[in-house]
């Protein structure tokens, strides 16, 4: 613990742990917005908890995800979802673990209903899964991490290796129709069909970079990258990869503040704002792929920089010490730059705290080294 760095203090592991509780506290896991629903804002959010629960084996977090997924999961491992959409599959990260730690049947069962869900998405051409039926022939960056590590992981563990090869081709796919020259970045997302109001002419490409959508695109990249084995052919090829995105990405992290803009490559326009789950994000990735050695050691100072900043700039503490995580974008389709710039912001929403716990976590792994 030689190199913990407290901010505000408090450890990372100890922000994680409060993000959590906080939470916790106030919701029953079922609870948790949107109440009674298989989706994944609670599946990030508690898939946080689950990683604070690898730490620390209270069984508190444990059996608050449980809970969770044993409400909505049946004996018989019947539940609803959505089966036309990859975000569906997200909560299944839950799933597996829970298999693992009990054995019971029934996690298995549900775990393999989201896998078959592959099956019947509809696809582009190339084969790239559309994000949602109701986005035909769209390719979200979003969607690589909804679907990608639960079904690679699901591919290993069940033996089904085309599964493995599946995920890695859809991020091929992403990268070759979403990658921007200019920046090196990735944008939102791609319009196979070209009749979308918002895709950009000859590329099909969405216009913007939008932030979270980048940060999912990094936090998907970086887990799979951990989960190949080192002789795998792709490996080399992922690396280089998020080699390639952080060095981009630093760049464009505000000199001030160390949190990156909503639209990440336009934070010059005045009416561009600060996002702290597209932070978050990028901080588990940087600080990751440095901890897996990945990346050259010298951007854990990126991380670092943008994890004081979510703390000092979006984090309120009240007396109590809960923790309110502010200034998160709310749940955003594809659009022109107004319509990004104009999407309003919420406290506490799941998918920004699950990210800060998230980074939390790999924060507090490389002060743990």
């Amino acid at each position: 613990m030689a190199n913990q760095v407290a901010v505000n203090g408090k450890s990372a592991l100890e922000w994680a742990q409060r993000a959590s509780e906080s939470l916790m506290s106030q919701y029953e896991p079922i609870k948790l917005p949107p109440a009674d629903r298989w989706h994944y804002h609670q599946g990030v959010f508690l898939c946080g908890v689950h990683s604070v629960w690898q730490e620390t084996r209270n069984e508190d977090y444990f059996y608050y995800f449980k809970e969770y997924v044993d409400k909505l999961v049946d004996e018989q491992g019947n539940f609803y979802f959505a089966r036309d959409e990859l975000d569906a599959i997200q909560p299944g990260l839950l799933l597996l673990p829970l298999y693992n730690q009990t054995g019971e049947e029934r996690y298995k069962i549900a775990a393999t209903k989201l896998r078959n869900l592959l099956n019947t998405i509809n696809k582009t051409k190339e084969g790239g899964f559309w994000h949602k039926d109701k986005y035909p022939y769209q390719m979200w960056l979003d969607g690589l991490y909804m679907a990608g590590p639960f079904t690679l992981q699901y591919g290993q563990q069940f033996n089904e290796p085309e599964l493995v090869d599946l995920v890695l081709y859809q991020e091929q796919l992403m990268r070759k129709n979403t990658r921007d020259e200019k920046t090196g970045l990735y944008f939102h997302g791609w319009d196979e069909s070209g009749q979308t109001p918002w895709h950009v002419p000859g590329s099909n490409t969405a216009p913007e970079i939008w932030g979270r959508s980048l940060g999912w695109y990094g936090l998907a990249v970086v887990d799979m990258i951990g989960m190949l084995p080192d002789d795998h052919p792709k490996k080399a090829e992922l690396i280089e990869v998020i080699q390639n995105l952080v060095e981009n990405l630093v760049r464009y992290q505000d000199e001030k503040t160390g949190l990156w803009y909503q639209i990440i490559d336009k934070g010059h326009l005045e009416d561009n704002w600060l996002e702290s789950s597209c932070s978050s994000l990028f901080v588990y990735t940087i600080a990751k792929a440095v901890n897996q050695g990945y990346i050259d050691a010298k951007y854990f100072q990126n991380a670092q920089k943008g994890y004081e900043g979510i703390i000092q700039h979006s984090i309120r503490v009240d007396e109590e010490d809960q923790v309110t995580l502010t200034g998160i974008c709310i749940g955003t389709s594809i659009g022109v730059y107004d319509y990004y710039v104009g999407r309003e912001t919420s406290e506490n929403d799941l998918h920004g705290v699950g990210a800060f716990i998230l980074a939390s976590m790999q924060m507090y792994q490389h002060e743990s080294k």
